[in-house]
């Protein structure tokens, strides 16, 4: 292809972004990076009825936290309106257009009529100028459609990126109402304007618009305009096979924010829903834009997995820098009512725990127990705080009182605890973690004593009494 790479995502506002439109949108962006083309940001919102100003924040939202930025819009179809009936009146001047004017029952009876026949369910062209049909007389009163007037013989085909070569057979397609009797303009009339106007050479979209696209490609036809490339990713199903519902992860992109996802995990598990690079499972932004390409994308369809996406935050966890990590916990914390101004330095708390959590909500919770008064549940405390547990802890906290303050000290002072009571390290180490953080495991017990500091820790054991 000669022409620059144009490619375009293209979201109804009707709800929010969930994750197949976020894969989508990455898939149609990295094409358009990759090749150092254009990447162009569409709402269609002519479903007046459903589109809401909400649903388009949402959008713009779910974009600008995933980093996908547009080169141009967002256009709105509503805003163009004036340019689909300039483009439907020159239709029906050329003649690859006319007016329909069968009432909706008019069309159910014979729809009706064609089931009983076991006959496909179609409009039956009664409208259709032909050379030598005499059309019927307009009926007084009733508003018509525009239909467009669909090729009836020989075949539509594309050879989708995708899927491969694609054929429909011209005779399967009746005749497309473009405009509605109040001389609005269609779903599908627009999509074609909207991507002839705007130069589009790659459509990639979901494969729930394959049935569209042969419609789509003989309006262009006919307006003479350039045919883009069309690929369809196939749909994402849940781990269990079954069609992604909220239970699989089809929710707000926004709500892997709010469920401690890192960005750099959702782009890169998303780039893997469907598409690969060799046995790469770990990779930047950066080499995904590099590598990415079409004829990579697989046919079949994907599968979502928590597991899956929960190992690979952990990684980026793991990775990131730990002023990041300590901004958002700060953040999740102040939305909890948690203050962390007199407790420990919630750096040195994060880097205990951020190679053990693989979200940052599990980072959190776990960072908060360092900040506000803890009260082991009943079942922890008969489990773990016995009278002969209470007895050592009250030893350690005799020989914490004087202690330098420092792990290596700390650790010794608990085994000497142990071999004066008999007890092996968990004995203690459990009842101790149990008594300051209400937790059966953490990180290592020296390292959370030097962390939370002598008052805190010696505070939290005067309670055991």
């Amino acid at each position: 292809m000669t022409r620059r790479i144009r490619t375009r995502f293209a979201p109804s506002p009707t709800g929010f972004l969930h994750i197949g439109g976020a894969r989508t949108a990455l898939f149609s962006w990295a094409y358009a990076r990759h090749h150092g083309g254009d990447f162009i940001l569409r709402i269609e919102d002519t479903d007046v009825a459903r589109s809401t100003p909400e649903a388009v924040q949402a959008i713009l939202d779910g974009m600008n936290w995933l980093g996908l930025e547009w080169d141009e819009g967002p256009f709105y179809q509503m805003q163009r309106m004036d340019r689909y009936k300039a483009v439907i009146a020159q239709m029906l001047e050329v003649g690859t257009a006319y007016h329909c004017y069968m009432t909706p029952e008019e069309l159910d009876a014979i729809r009706e009529a064609q089931r009983a026949r076991g006959d496909k369910p179609r409009y039956d062209g009664r409208w259709r100028p032909e050379p030598g049909k005499v059309l019927p007389t307009p009926p007084e009163g009733v508003k018509p459609v525009v239909r467009f007037k669909n090729p009836t013989s020989g075949k539509v085909a594309w050879n989708d990126v995708v899927k491969g070569l694609i054929e429909f057979d011209n005779a399967e397609l009746d005749d497309l109402i473009i405009a509605r009797p109040d001389g609005t303009p269609t779903y599908n009339f627009c999509v074609v304007v909207d991507d002839w106007d705007m130069g589009i050479t790659h459509v990639i979209r979901g494969d729930d618009h394959v049935n569209n696209t042969p419609r789509q490609i003989n309006i262009l036809s006919a307006l003479g305009a350039e045919l883009p490339q069309y690929g369809h990713l196939s749909m994402i199903l849940g781990s269990d096979g079954q069609k992604l519902s909220k239970r699989h992860g089809a929710v707000s992109v926004m709500q892997y924010d709010d469920d401690g996802y890192l960005v750099e995990s959702v782009i890169n598990y998303l780039a893997r829903l469907g598409w690969s690079h060799g046995d790469d499972e770990v990779f930047s932004r950066e080499q995904f834009v590099e590598w990415f390409d079409l004829d990579r994308i697989t046919p079949s369809a994907a599968q979502f997995n928590f597991e899956k996406l929960d190992w690979l935050n952990a990684h980026y966890i793991k990775q990131a820098e730990p002023a990041v990590l300590v901004a958002d916990a700060a953040r999740r914390l102040a939305k909890r009512g948690v203050s962390i101004e007199n407790g420990p330095s919630l750096e040195a708390v994060v880097a205990l725990y951020r190679e053990r959590v693989s979200t940052l909500v599990q980072l959190a919770d776990s960072v908060e127990a360092y900040y506000i008064d803890i009260q082991p549940s009943e079942e922890m405390a008969s489990q773990h705080l016995t009278d002969a547990a209470k007895a050592a802890l009250r030893s350690l906290q005799a020989r914490f009182a004087g202690a330098v303050w420092d792990k290596a000290t700390l650790s010794a002072a608990i085994k000497e605890t142990c071999n004066e009571h008999g007890l092996k390290m968990p004995q203690v180490a459990i009842p101790l973690r149990v008594a300051l953080l209400g937790v059966s495991q953490t990180p290592a017990i020296d390292a959370v004593l030097e962390v939370l500091g002598r008052d805190c820790v010696m505070a939290r054991l005067a309670k055991l009494g």
